[in-house]
């Protein structure tokens, strides 16, 4: 099912070339392409969110704080910004950029996200609230990253792949 947000273009790489391509053939392909990932901490915790039932793949499952793919000619801090206020209606935490990710991994139905991320913390120096979007975001928790490493390892068709990719084998959150 589509959210509404999916019928758009996204920059990816066709035969060595980055170009804007529909989201939904860049998953079927599979197509490289960039992707944004925030991470938002706060007194020893991480922001998880629950992918909302209506996503077009891994509904449901949980996630870093937001995970999204950058707009033709959008640059990935501003897209970064762009989603946490969408997705969690947080505006104005810092970011700061950690570094990339690359991956590929089956998102079922078909799909498969070949992402080269560009990662970025926040580490406010309030306690953020966020306010999630119900087409985007089903539920979020706070949680430690061992209590996360720990879940992951006892129960990980819970969360998505990338998550556990940057968790397993990014080191991501230590």
């Amino acid at each position: 099912m589509r959210d509404g947000t999916d019928n758009f273009e996204i920059p990816a790489w066709v035969e060595g070339r980055l170009v804007p391509v529909d989201k939904i053939e860049v998953h079927a392909r599979g197509l490289r392409h960039p992707a944004v990932s925030v991470f938002v901490m706060w007194q020893g915790r991480t922001l998880l969110q629950q992918r909302a039932a209506g996503k077009y793949h891994t509904p449901g499952l949980w996630a870093n704080s937001c995970c999204t793919h950058p707009r033709w000619g959008e640059a990935a801090m501003d897209c970064a910004r762009r989603r946490l206020a969408e997705e969690l209606g947080l505006d104005g935490l810092p970011l700061r950029a950690t570094g990339q990710v690359e991956y590929r991994a089956d998102v079922g139905a078909g799909l498969t996200e070949h992402e080269l991320v560009e990662v970025f913390v926040s580490e406010p120096d309030h306690e953020p609230h966020p306010h999630p979007a119900p087409a985007e975001v089903q539920d979020t928790a706070w949680i430690t990253p061992e209590a996360l490493r720990d879940d992951l390892a006892r129960r990980p068709g819970r969360y998505t792949p990338w998550l556990r990719i940057y968790m397993e084998e990014a080191g991501l959150l230590g």
